[in-house]
């Protein structure tokens, strides 16, 4: 029987750690060590003790709270679903976006297109999105669950321009290889290619019956094409410039176009005999247009950043608004009630139509999230991407922007007070929370960037590092500097108090931790690491344990020997940041990778590993106050606040979220043993013994309901 289980131990655990699952090894020697006890409880003991190191700890989507997020580089595009309830947009950031129109929330990212993103379009039902762009592919995406359906490839060229038909059946596309092409989408199969225009196509569109393809070129043309047969079937001329963009009217009888410079136009055509009835020259370029479901304008959008709406009947402007402070108009897209207008550029933008008033902007940051922290309370969630931002935590409202002409890259929470500390480059920053106020300003860096800004237990100091070699110290209360502590070789990566205040550790680009005692600023140990940089550090909430980065993994350090006590595997890329959980026995930590991980402390079990909605790149982590919530900022300025994953419950020893027979077998089959980080040491006080037992017992039953 004994050489059953460990052929079937050996055969199951060869399980890979970038799935989410345990090594190979730790697998093995777990259930060797359990296998040892059959001869002593018989094998089914052993089985339900051993098949739990097995549970694959699995990957996915956390159960986000809330998110908001915003494109890292220019948004290309944007589509209005009909029902109005979302928006989705894509850009040269590689990403499509599905945003929340009714409080601007961002509901997921697609990630998969390897070069810019182009164009992007949704189904008249809502249900799918297609997007193109420069890595000659269009992606089809199911708008539900984010799941990439079909990529639809055969062009030679950019893909430029994507329109669903009226039924959504087919798609059409237009590329710079100056071809059209029509797909079939329930297949991906592609039906016809439309060939005629001597330049590359810029905009697409189908007729509201779905007979005709309209298409746009730098060949200053438009084309009207049958969609049953390919045929051409008017070419439209009067634009002296290239076409970038072309639309048809709700009710099919016209179609709009934009020109490019030269010409700067907006024209109007009539679809039955290709007569144009009205243009009108603009500043600057035109790069799209749209109609309004009601008939009523023909809204552009131009380089110089303005929209401008204009009577479909005559071509009057009734409305001249909407102007972005920087770059151009990328795309529009109208409300299914012609009342909202939303339009992309440098950001998303949404506009109510009859006052003209700005609405919202679906953006967070547009850089990546180097930091983020949660206040002492737990009501405020503070990120930070060149800007600092605080969202309310309950429902992600923005309650308050620190923006000045100062960029920031680290933010931090007072434990204890409602400040703010901000890091820019050579200096920090203390802000009063409820209203932004500036309370003081802490110089003392050489010129460079601050890496890390952390406060004391008690609030009282804050202390940095940075690229200049250096750790300072000041005192909130009056912003004194206290301290300058030197002696490192390289860039301090990042500092962090002990739980008691007593002393501070820096992270070290030369691989060495120093500790340096707070009261003095007197070094008291520099303790050689690692051969790498050190990058994140951070306390355990007990003192007894300091976790840091280094390279792809995390380490564990007990601090009362300054040896290392294990070494966390599992990423794939750089780790970038760790945070231990409140209770001290959860380690999250987030990564290059683009993956969230959560580990057991005591014996360094990989408990859950996210990697969707993570981005390409996690920068920064943070647990609320009580642990019920984790926060984390990405690469692509998407800042994300989630249910924190129910890994440990009280007397789940083996973490499957049952208390039951297998966590008494395991606290048995080890009761009496000594030592540091036992998974059956409950209590955390070095002994398996009747404490554990009775957490156990009390606890027996709790999440096996289902």
């Amino acid at each position: 029987m004994l050489d059953i289980f460990e052929a079937y131990y050996e055969r199951n655990s060869q399980l890979s750690v970038g799935d989410g699952m345990m090594k190979r090894e730790q697998t093995v020697a777990r259930c060797a060590g359990h296998a040892a006890v059959l001869r002593r409880v018989g094998w089914l003991g052993v089985w339900l003790v051993c098949a739990l190191a097995l549970v694959a700890h699995g990957q996915g989507r956390p159960n986000i709270l809330w998110m908001q997020g915003g494109h890292t580089l220019d948004i290309t595009g944007v589509a209005y679903s009909l029902d109005g309830q979302i928006v989705v947009s894509a850009g040269f950031d590689r990403t499509v976006k599905i945003w929340r129109v009714s409080d601007g929330a961002l509901i997921r990212t697609l990630i998969g297109h390897t070069d810019s993103i182009l164009c992007v379009a949704l189904s008249p039902d809502g249900t799918l999105i297609a997007s193109g762009g420069r890595d000659r592919t269009i992606r089809v995406w199911r708008v539900s669950d984010g799941a990439l359906l079909h990529t639809l490839t055969g062009g030679v060229g950019y893909v430029s321009s994507v329109a669903f038909s009226p039924d959504g059946n087919l798609l059409v596309s237009g590329s710079d290889d100056r071809t059209i092409q029509l797909w079939s989408i329930s297949d991906g199969v592609p039906i016809r290619t439309f060939t005629g225009h001597t330049g590359q196509v810029y905009g697409v569109a189908f007729s509201p019956n779905g007979d005709l393809i309209a298409s746009a070129s730098s060949d200053r043309t438009v084309r009207l094409w049958r969609v049953s047969d390919g045929t051409l079937v008017r070419t439209l001329t009067g634009h002296t410039s290239p076409i970038l963009s072309v639309a048809f009217s709700p009710d099919g009888l016209y179609l709009a176009s934009g020109s490019d410079d030269g010409d700067r136009s907006v024209c109007l055509w009539r679809v039955s005999d290709g007569v144009q009835l009205w243009r009108y020259t603009e500043p600057y370029r035109i790069i799209c247009v749209a109609f309004s479901p009601n008939g009523r304008w023909v809204a552009s959008g131009d380089f110089g950043g303005a929209i401008r709406l204009r009577r479909v009947s005559d071509g009057t402007p009734e409305h001249t608004l909407f102007r972005f402070n920087t770059g151009s108009v990328s795309s529009l897209a109208f409300s299914p009630d012609s009342r909202l207008l939303v339009a992309s550029g440098s950001d998303i933008r949404l506009w109510r139509i009859a006052d003209e008033s700005l609405l919202r902007s679906f953006a967070a940051h547009t850089t990546g999230v180097n930091g983020v922290s949660f206040a002492h309370d737990g009501s405020l969630f503070a990120s930070v991407g060149f800007r600092v931002r605080l969202w309310r935590v309950s429902d992600g409202a923005l309650m308050r922007t620190i923006s000045d002409t100062t960029s920031y890259s680290k933010v931090a929470f007072s434990p204890r007070e409602d400040i703010l500390a901000t890091s820019n480059w050579s200096t920090i920053r203390l802000f009063r929370a409820s209203d932004g106020t500036l309370i003081h300003t802490l110089t003392g860096h050489i010129t460079s960037i601050i890496n890390s800004v952390v406060f004391s237990p008690d609030g009282s100091l804050v202390a940095s590092g940075g690229e200049d070699w250096l750790v300072n110290v000041w005192r909130v209360s009056d912003g004194a500097l206290l301290h300058t502590l030197t002696g490192g070789v390289g860039y301090v990566s990042s500092v962090a108090f002990s739980p008691d205040g007593q002393q501070i550790v820096s992270g070290n680009a030369d691989g060495t931790i120093r500790v340096w005692r707070v009261a003095d600023g007197r070094l008291i140990r520099t303790v050689r690491a690692h051969t790498s940089a050190i990058g994140n550090t951070v306390f355990s909430p007990d003192g007894r344990l300091l976790a840091f980065t280094v390279g792809n993994t995390i380490e564990l350090w007990d601090v009362s020997r300054w040896e290392r006590v294990r070494t966390l595997t599992g990423h794939t890329s750089v780790a970038r940041c760790v945070v231990f959980a409140p209770n001290g026995r959860i380690l999250a930590s987030g990564g290059a990778d683009g993956t969230v991980r959560f580990w057991r402390v005591s014996d360094g079990m990989l408990l859950q590993t996210y990697d969707e909605e993570t981005g390409l790149d996690v920068l920064s982590i943070a647990f609320s106050p009580d642990g019920q919530l984790f926060g984390y900022g990405r690469y692509d300025g998407t800042v994300v606040v989630a249910h924190t994953p129910t890994l440990l419950r009280d007397g789940d020893v083996n973490n499957d979220g049952c208390v039951d027979d297998t966590d008494l077998l395991q606290v048995l089959f080890v009761f009496g043993q000594s030592g540091s980080n036992l998974p059956e040491d409950l209590n955390n006080d070095g002994t398996v013994n009747d404490s554990d037992l009775l957490e156990v017992l009390s606890n027996f039953g709790r999440g096996c309901e289902n």
